[in-house]
């Protein structure tokens, strides 16, 4: 920077940009102590499209013309009474090589999410941090317990071996509230990591050990709220930056409001515009500087941090026909990207609504642009089925088989993210009481059925966790052997317990084995209601075909082959993937109580 004098310029965001991008135009925020009073120009002649200067003078957006493909440095001139006060740099850089045509992930990935804060702390140093409120507390389940991206990148070799391919953070930027601050969904700057998890280089660091192997990362993105010690909720740039009321509202949740033919203006207003939680503002995305703002910045993480994908916070709850610009500019840049939206809906009317070129979404003139959608209806059955013995008329596999009957809403069911749990939920072995066969099952169903597979980090060594009665610290422990003097180190081999390696090696052999198979990836899917609670189907391309057999009972079933013949065809065997069996396709086939078969047709 030069300056004939200090510069009072406080802040820059984006702090810089890259060249080549689709979209030409880039808004610059400027902020400082009344820098609106200033006229502001360029060293180059017609770059700048606009100024906007609102009704806080602290704030100045410049709109430039970024029309060329190479680095580029700009000078910006600060003039008041025609005389020049100061000046700033800015530099456009260089985007990496085939960065518009990243791939992002899909059905042939295995997601892993984790909470960074309750991974593992690999840099105590970084535990406590001078520029932000809450201080590391282990000992208290809510608090800070110094689990790091650090903690991340030393263990990416564990990650790995459990078969699985790409890796989903919580948020990773700063959180400034007083408490509660782990989980960072309460964002107070956007631009930058949470110092207590490390520093923007380290995420950096951990994406580019993530490619060198193969691996992928997605960005835990929210555009319906910041925290409340978020700098712009402090000190906003316009009146109508957050969504405000004479007095405090709350949103309703009720989502179905937005699409509800028959909901009153007030509900939807509500729902949109009502707070998450007293300490998480609500985002006015309807202002063209906020939505700006919050593409810019989406599309600045990606190309920063190299993302191969978003997952987006709350997406329902923020104004649908702006989320849609939203959607849209992010995959304008990159059309082979992907992005998952958490939609907190069981009903798969209204859920496929939401994903891109949803027939449900044409009736209302409606494209949403979103690739991905997280299927809540499938994680209910499968935090439910395998306690059903009995396997009355909805109950036991049939509540499986029949969230799979509504595949036909969706246009893209491999692009639905599929899982049992996740940080908002009850642990899978909570729900099944630490019964490691009912564990298998529904990893088994996870593994075989169409979407992308995700995991809750722990669950595979056997963590549980109860959200409703004991909290969501409950759900959200900290992994056995991140923290020196752990009891347990389930990171290695020789540290875990006897039940730790039930639960993991049965885990990484499951997904390992999934990680080639393109028939379970893209293939598609013949499935037979469930009878005496056996659920048998098929996932097929034009070169494999593969066989599951789930038996819900607790009794040995037998499953009539001939039943199958539609499926079975042309092929005599089955090789049993865990224990290499022959199974002749011939005879009826005997199975255990609480086990599977899957079976490799030949």
């Amino acid at each position: 920077m030069t300056s004939k004098k200090d510069s009072p310029i406080q802040r820059i965001e984006p702090p810089f940009w890259y060249a080549g991008m689709c979209n030409k135009e880039l808004q610059i925020l400027f902020y400082g102590e009344n820098i609106a009073k200033n006229f502001v120009e360029t060293t180059e002649q017609g770059i700048i499209i606009k100024v906007t200067k609102t009704d806080n003078a602290n704030f100045i957006f410049v709109t430039i013309n970024v029309n060329w493909e190479i680095e580029k440095e700009i000078l910006f001139i600060f003039k008041r009474n025609n005389k020049i006060l100061f000046s700033q740099k800015y530099s456009i850089k260089q985007r990496r090589k085939n960065s518009a045509d990243r791939k992002g992930f899909d059905s042939s990935d295995v997601v892993y999410l984790i909470m960074p804060d309750r991974f593992a702390n690999g840099n105590g140093l970084n535990d406590n941090d001078k520029t932000v409120t809450e201080k590391y507390n282990r000992e208290l389940p809510g608090g800070r317990h110094g689990g790091d991206i650090n903690g991340i990148t030393q263990h990416l070799d564990y990650i790995q071996s459990l078969g699985v391919t790409a890796l989903w953070n919580t948020p990773v930027c700063e959180d400034n509230e007083a408490e509660f601050s782990y989980h960072t969904y309460a964002q107070s700057d956007v631009y930058k990591v949470d110092p207590r998890f490390g520093t923007n280089e380290d995420y950096v660091r951990l994406s580019e050990g993530l490619h060198q192997r193969g691996m992928k990362l997605i960005h835990d993105y929210v555009t319906n709220h910041w925290g409340l010690q978020h700098w712009m909720v402090k000190d906003p740039p316009t009146k109508d930056w957050i969504n405000t009321f004479e007095t405090y509202v709350q949103t309703n949740h009720k989502r179905t409001t937005v699409i509800d033919v028959n909901a009153s203006k007030i509900d939807r207003q509500q729902c949109i515009e009502g707070w998450f939680v007293p300490s998480m503002p609500d985002l006015n995305i309807t202002n063209p500087l906020v939505l700006k703002y919050l593409t810019q910045n989406a599309i600045w993480w990606i190309e920063y941090a190299n993302l191969d994908g978003l997952r987006i916070d709350t997406f329902n709850y923020a104004e649908p026909l702006q989320m849609v610009k939203w959607t849209k500019a992010i995959m304008t840049e990159y059309p082979n990207f992907n992005m998952v939206g958490e939609i907190t809906q069981r009903n798969h009317g209204i859920l496929s609504y939401w994903q891109k070129d949803s027939k449900t979404g044409e009736i209302y003139n409606f494209n949403s642009n979103l690739p991905s959608l997280m299927d809540f209806s499938l994680c209910d059955a499968l935090q439910l089925a395998f306690n059903d013995d009995d396997g009355m008329w909805d109950k036991g596999m049939t509540r499986i088989y029949d969230s799979l009957t509504f595949d036909f809403l969706y246009p893209n069911v491999h692009n639905l993210l599929i899982f049992a749990e996740n940080h908002d939920s009850k642990r899978l072995n909570h729900c099944y009481e630490l019964d490691l066969q009912k564990y298998k099952l529904a990893m088994v169903v996870l593994a075989t059925v169409r979407g992308i597979p995700q995991l809750y980090y722990g669950s595979e060594v056997g963590m549980a966790g109860d959200q409703y009665f004991m909290g969501d610290a409950d759900i959200r422990q900290d992994f056995p052997g991140g923290w020196v003097g752990d009891a347990s180190n389930a990171f290695y081999a020789e540290g875990r317990t006897e039940d730790q390696k039930a639960y993991f090696e049965f885990t990484s052999q499951l997904f390992q084995w999934r990680k080639t198979k393109a028939a379970i990836h893209f293939g598609k899917t013949t499935h037979y209601i469930p009878e005496d609670n056996i659920y048998v189907y098929f996932r097929y391309n034009n070169e494999d075909s593969i066989m599951v057999i789930i038996n819900n009972k607790t009794e040995m079933g037998t499953v009539r082959t001939i039943r199958f013949k539609e499926n079975i065809e042309k092929f005599t065997t089955g090789l049993s993937v865990f224990t290499n069996e022959e199974i002749e396709l011939i005879n009826d086939i005997s199975i255990e109580g609480k086990s599977f078969l899957i079976l490799e047709l030949r």
